[in-house]
C-alpha cells in the first residue's frame, strides 16, 4: 500500500510535468543533420519539439538501463556460479542422506536377524 502511494505522489506529478511540456512545446522545430549545408540540408526532421524533449528522455532511459545492466554483469555471473554450486551441494547432501539412511536400515535388519 505504502508502495502505491509513493508511486502515485511522484508518478502523478512527472506526469503533469511532461503533459505541461508537451502542450507548451508544441511548435514545429526542425531538426537539420547535415553540417555541410545548414541552409538546404539533405537530411532534416520537422517535428513538434516535445517529440524532441521526450526522445531524448527515452534514449537517457534506454541508455542508463544498458549501462547498469552491463555494469552489473559480473554480480549476475557470479550469482549463477554460486547458485549451480548450491544446487550441486545439496544435492550432494541429499544422496548422503539417503546413503546414510540405506545403511542405517540395513544395519537396523541386520540387528533383528542377529536376535
Amino acid at each position: 500500500m505504502l508502495k502505491r502511494i509513493t508511486l502515485l505522489l511522484i508518478a502523478f506529478p512527472v506526469a503533469l510535468l511532461l503533459v505541461t511540456l508537451a502542450i507548451a512545446n508544441r511548435h514545429v522545430v526542425r531538426l537539420v543533420l547535415d553540417p555541410f549545408r545548414p541552409e538546404a540540408p539533405v537530411i532534416a526532421i520537422d517535428l513538434p519539439f516535445f517529440y524532441y524533449l521526450f526522445g531524448a528522455l527515452l534514449i537517457g532511459v534506454v541508455a542508463g538501463g544498458a549501462a547498469v545492466w552491463l555494469n552489473q554483469s559480473h554480480w549476475r555471473h557470479t550469482a549463477r556460479h554460486r547458485t549451480q554450486e548450491a544446487r550441486r551441494w545439496h544435492a550432494e547432501a541429499d544422496r548422503l542422506s539417503r546413503e546414510r539412511d540405506a545403511e542405517v536400515g540395513r544395519s537396523k535388519q541386520l540387528a533383528i536377524a542377529g536376535h
